[in-house]
């Protein structure tokens, strides 16, 4: 008997969504291994004949399965953009259909009882730009990319590189040192750059913001911000600029006006202060970033402070042309600011790119009406425990993954923030124990996997760094400390993803084995005009796999080393090194 408990849908959100303005895709979950077969019922409500209503079936796919649960879609055009729909689910032992008011032995022919989807409305479609489906991000922190005018330094600069990053310690990096070294990225085939904070404040990170509205002076001003963006929309690189509108700085004028003037200033209420005289120690008295004094969080339902931050969204692509905001602690600030915060910007630039730094399940802020993408953590916890770190094996590592796909609508997956490492995480070298094998497997599946990668600058060269502030040395551009190879490897498989559409963001992604005991994977990329197959090696040991039945007798292209072949045995395999990987395309 099916575990008629583990049978999921709901009519909304991942399950059941509008893909585009002509499509909808919807989704079930059942438990694993239960269902052999689920077929979608579905028609127009007020299409019937002879006092029946008129429905047609269509096959549902399993696309992936995790530990628990097979998730099945199907995808249909209605043609009224009005949907009533339901399930058929099949087992050995029996069959049901699914309906929004519970199983039935029997099909119902009534079509009240069954899940609605009212109008396809194109408003409702959930639209991110459309270019950054194919954008390859590169992660700049400003301060330790490249020193390009020694004039703005900020006082106490040490040389560059001269010693190990601390918390406090500073190098010079500016905008000019990205100009210089533009070429580096288009080299590299980066087609975004993601900014960490580089607005005036006192720290070297830049979170902390004491002027929103001001450049950080250590960076250069803002005609040489605005000469560094059009030199990198000449290049084909977009810019996205991080700003924190969860929380100030402590040296904000605002912020300074209330530890001066406490309930008697203008902005009292523009902080969450619990009671006066305000008091940093030995604890806030506020709301804070955490409970760090030095970030009190902002009163965004103050109307004033939501005018001001929404003329801060709008005034950097307004004047400066910016292509992108990332928001920092997005998930503790109010939803309606988001929601108005949209509409501001992209009433300046339509296809402006809007990424909420969330580390949970993000589905409440990607229905459209707020963040285009989240920075997908799920994705990157998971393929460096799996790579990296070797604290998961195969399945667990793909059971993962494919609960980060089904956790989210296809078009929201698209444009996913994948990253690998940042300025908050250990170099992923370090992580990978430096073993560089490992860290070309992971960027082999960051690289080929749904969504917008982003590089940390220095990962493609091989740099090192534990923990914040290890992470954030400064970049090495002496081309004999380099990493050449690891260069050449990244730059080889952003280049894949660029020439192959299936490689890149324009194939569905399913696994085809993970094995425990040999611990690699294999997966497809699947488009209508090719099929690509990875398997990868994530053991010391020599690995021969047998390839899948859809290989046989095809042409296979080994696109990595460039070489084509046909199998003609009975049994397809590979033969592949320690952490090794193999790519074939086939028809």
């Amino acid at each position: 008997m099916m575990l008629k408990e583990a049978i999921y849908h709901r009519p909304k959100n991942n399950f059941a969504y509008a893909y585009n303005e002509t499509t909808l895709h919807i989704r079930l979950q059942t438990k694993k291994n239960d269902v052999d077969n689920v077929e979608l019922i579905h028609g127009d409500p007020y299409v019937w004949e002879n006092s029946e209503w008129v429905s047609a079936k269509t096959p549902m796919t399993k696309i992936g399965s995790d530990d628990l649960y097979d998730y099945w879609l199907a995808e249909v055009s209605p043609e009224f953009r009005r949907l009533r729909y339901g399930f058929s689910l099949t087992s050995s032992e029996e069959k049901l259909t699914l309906t929004e008011k519970g199983f039935f032995e029997e099909e119902p022919k009534d079509c009240g009882l069954y899940y609605c989807f009212p109008f396809l409305n194109k408003a409702d479609v959930f639209r991110a730009p459309a270019w950054a489906k194919d954008t390859i991000w590169y992660q700049i922190f400003p301060e330790r990319f490249a020193n390009g005018n020694k004039d703005n330094d900020p006082e106490g600069a040490l040389p560059w590189g001269s010693t190990e990053p601390s918390t406090t310690n500073l190098f010079g990096g500016d905008f000019e040192g990205v100009i210089e070294h533009i070429d580096h990225l288009v080299d590299l085939g980066i087609t975004g750059i993601y900014f960490t904070p580089i607005f005036k404040a006192r720290s070297n990170h830049k979170y902390d913001t004491i002027d929103y509205m001001e450049i950080d002076p250590q960076f250069g001003d803002k005609e040489t911000f605005k000469k560094l963006v059009e030199v990198c929309h000449d290049k084909g690189i977009k810019v996205m600029l991080d700003a924190v509108f969860n929380h100030s700085g402590y040296y904000w004028a605002p912020f300074q006006d209330v530890l001066k003037n406490g309930k008697d200033s203008k902005y009292s209420d523009w902080f969450h202060i619990w009671d006066f005289p305000v008091q940093t120690k030995p604890k806030p008295n506020y709301d804070a970033f955490a409970f760090v004094s030095d970030m009190p969080k902002l009163n965004t339902e103050n109307q004033e402070v939501k005018d001001y931050l929404l003329e801060v969204g709008r005034y950097w692509v307004r004047e400066f042309d910016i292509d992108g905001w990332r928001l920092d602690v997005a998930n503790e600030v109010d939803h309606q600011f988001w929601r108005e915060f949209r509409q501001a910007v992209k009433a300046e630039k339509e296809d402006v790119y809007i990424l909420g730094e969330i580390w949970h399940d993000s589905m409440p802020w990607l229905q459209g009406d707020q963040f285009d993408a989240v920075m997908n953590y799920p994705f990157t916890t998971a393929t460096l425990d799996y790579l990296a770190k070797n604290v998961t094996k195969a399945e667990d590592f793909a059971n993962s993954i494919t609960k980060v796909l089904n956790s989210y609508p296809k078009n929201v997956n698209e444009v996913a923030f994948n990253l690998l490492g940042s300025h908050d995480t250990p170099r992923i070298l370090t992580i990978c124990g430096d073993d560089k094998n490992k860290l070309k497997l992971l960027f082999l599946f960051q690289l080929s996997f749904i969504g917008a990668p982003c590089i940390y600058y220095g990962d493609e060269i091989s740099m090192t760094g534990e923990q914040d502030p290890g992470c954030r040395k400064c970049m090495i551009w002496e081309k004999e400390d380099q990493d050449g190879d690891m260069f050449g490897f990244v730059k080889r498989l952003t280049h894949l993803r660029k020439e192959r559409a299936t490689f890149g963001n324009h194939g569905d992604i399913r696994f085809i084995q993970a094995s425990n005991e040999t611990n690699h994977v294999m997966y497809e990329k699947i488009s209508d005009e090719e099929t690509i197959l990875f398997i990868v090696n994530n053991s010391d040991q020599e690995l021969v796999v047998t390839l899948p039945e859809s290989t046989k007798g095809k042409v296979l292209n080994d696109i990595w080393n460039d070489e084509e072949f046909a199998y003609e045995a009975e049994v397809l395999q590979a033969k592949l090194p320690p952490y090794g990987f193999q790519i074939l395309s086939y028809m």
